[in-house]
């Protein structure tokens, strides 16, 4: 399994991470728009880390018949 698949996810889910910090830190500042916009990309990089694990796990399950 190339290490390059789970850098790929591990780097999403970073991404997610940062997003969501940055958005706490609008929401703070009571800046709702910028960290509305904050938490839609936080959403997008999860949804992208997810579907990098999933495919990395099936071609595992695939490796394994």
């Amino acid at each position: 399994m190339p290490t390059t698949q789970h850098s790929a996810a591990a780097e999403r889910h970073m991404q997610a991470a940062h997003a969501h910090e940055a958005a706490a830190a609008s929401h703070n500042q009571n800046d709702h728009l910028a960290a509305h916009e904050q938490s839609r990309r936080a959403q997008e990089y999860s949804m992208e880390a997810h579907q990098h694990s999933e495919q990395i796990a099936k071609e595992k399950a695939g490796e394994a018949k």
